[in-house]
This record gives C-alpha cells, sequence and structure tokens, in this order.
C-alpha cells in the first residue's frame, strides 16, 4: 500500500452535505500503485465500491461527491472550451479568408467533439432527473417521519425529547435534499445555456448569408431579373414553328418579362380561299 492508502483507511466517509455515509475499509490499486476504488461500508447497505476520483481527504473525514456532480461538471467545462474555440476559429476566419482551407479541419474536428458531448449531455440528464425523483421520495420520507413524531408525541407516545431528536434528524435529511436539488437545478440551467449558446453559433440563418455573401453579383442579377412562372399552362402544339417566327416580348415592369406567342398558321393549300390567305398569318409573312 502507499502512503495515501494508509491515510484514508479507517476514516468516517461523509457526503457533501455533512451526512455520514459509512467507514474505509480497505483500497483496490492498479499495478503502479495509484488508487482506483475505495471500499467503504455502509451498515445495512453493505460494502459498496467508491471510485476514488469521488472522494476527498480533509482531515479525519473523507468527503463523498456524487458521480452525476463530477461527470456534469466536466461536460460543462469541456463544452464551453470547445464553443469558445469554435468562436475564435470562426473570428480568425472572418478576419483572414485565406486560412478558410486550414480551418476546415480543425471546424470538423470541433464538431464531432460538440456531438460526442451532446450524447454524454443526454446521459447526464437522464440521470439527473433519476436523482431529482430518488430526492422528491426523500423529502416525502423525512416529512412523513417528522409528521409522525409530532402525533406520536402529541398522543403523549413519546418524550419531547425524543421529538426534538426526530425533529432535528429529519430537518437535516430535508436541507440536505433542498441543497441537492437546488444544485442540480442550477447544473441544468448552466447545461440549457450552452446549448442556447451552440445554437446561435450553428444557426442557419448564419450559414444563408454566408452562402449569400459568396454569390457572384452575375448570380444575383439573374435571381433579380428572372421572370415570374405564368399562372396560366402555356399551351403547346404538335405542328413545327417555322423559322421565321418571330416572338415580340412584351414588358410591363422592369422586373417581369412576359411574352407573346401568335396564334399557330393555318397550312395554305391550293384550295384555300383569298379571304382566308388574307387572314392567314403566314401568308401574310410569305407576301412580305
Amino acid at each position: 500500500m502507499t502512503h495515501d492508502d494508509i491515510e484514508i483507511i479507517g476514516k468516517n466517509v461523509k457526503d457533501m452535505y455533512g451526512t455520514f455515509m459509512g467507514k474505509v475499509v480497505g483500497t483496490i490499486t492498479d499495478i503502479d500503485g495509484s488508487i482506483q476504488s475505495v471500499g467503504i461500508d455502509c451498515g445495512s447497505q453493505g460494502l459498496q465500491q467508491i471510485q476514488y476520483e469521488q472522494l476527498v481527504v480533509q482531515g479525519e473525514i473523507v468527503i463523498f461527491i456524487p458521480k452525476w456532480r463530477l461527470d456534469s461538471q466536466r461536460l460543462i467545462r469541456e463544452k464551453q472550451l470547445t464553443l469558445r474555440r469554435l468562436k475564435a476559429l470562426i473570428d480568425i476566419v472572418s478576419e483572414n479568408d485565406d486560412m478558410k482551407t486550414d480551418a476546415e479541419i480543425i471546424h470538423e474536428k470541433y464538431k464531432s467533439k460538440l456531438a460526442s458531448l451532446d450524447e454524454t449531455e443526454s446521459e447526464i440528464k437522464a440521470i439527473l432527473e433519476t436523482r431529482l425523483t430518488e430526492l422528491d421520495e426523500q423529502m416525502k420520507s423525512a416529512k412523513m417521519l417528522s409528521f409522525d413524531a409530532k402525533v406520536q408525541y402529541k398522543s403523549n407516545e413519546i418524550s419531547e425529547s425524543t421529538f426534538e431528536t426526530v425533529k432535528s434528524c429529519t430537518t437535516e435529511v430535508i436541507e440536505h435534499v433542498t441543497h441537492e436539488t437546488a444544485e442540480i437545478a442550477n447544473v441544468k440551467r448552466r447545461i440549457a445555456d450552452l446549448e442556447s449558446e451552440m445554437h446561435e453559433m450553428t444557426t442557419p440563418s448564419t450559414q444563408e448569408s454566408a452562402a449569400t455573401y459568396l454569390e457572384t453579383p452575375e448570380q444575383q442579377l439573374v435571381q433579380t431579373i428572372l421572370p415570374e412562372a405564368p399562372t396560366q399552362p402555356i399551351e403547346t402544339h404538335s405542328e413545327p414553328i417555322s423559322a421565321e417566327t418571330q416572338f415580340t416580348p412584351k414588358y410591363s415592369t422592369e422586373s417581369e418579362v412576359t411574352f407573346a406567342f401568335p396564334e399557330p398558321p393555318k397550312q395554305v393549300t391550293p384550295a384555300t380561299s383569298k379571304d382566308d390567305n388574307d387572314n392567314d398569318w403566314l401568308a401574310r409573312m410569305e407576301a412580305q
């Protein structure tokens, strides 16, 4: 055993809020001598193996830190750092467009990191909700014990000193539950703030603005002068249109262009009357 192992063995363990948990009875170490886990005698709950990173030695007391707290702090710290770096990367590219190619590689790295953090975040959220449910049940039990002790005291079943002892102990439990519930709510709020910050950085409106900015003036001009789609379907004709056919555009506004299509020509035959030829569009064109 290392010197650290000897110092922790035999000490009482309490949680962050001062509630007694048990006593350290031994440790499990790695091949290099570092502590992996600590065995704690928790009474009726039996011997429990706790990760060493969840314990902090303070004098003669060992403080237990819940795993959800360590995991959530690690998540918040990593996500904050990733978002700061991503923002710095965007600022660098906006100042110097020549670095865009190099920045794309790092940008994909940070996007992959955020994706993995999102998975971890979902797991932590589920753990937090489960813990809130457990704390709610503990709160109900503590209040029930306190109220039942008061009823027993009023019915002269227990002494006043016993009632005060029950009241003091249940009050500690209620304070413990209240503090942990408030801490979980604070962690959830910080995670939600980071989600909002990430959403602002990756909002589609920013990408659309960048795409519009990258368009050439010719592309933007084409978009402004294209005619509107016709509301009525254009009739098609099976007969071929002569190469001499001309289409006369009629401009109603600068931004709208419509086309007037001539009526299909009638076929000229020897049997066609003179009056019909005068009214025939193709005959008039040939006469010219």
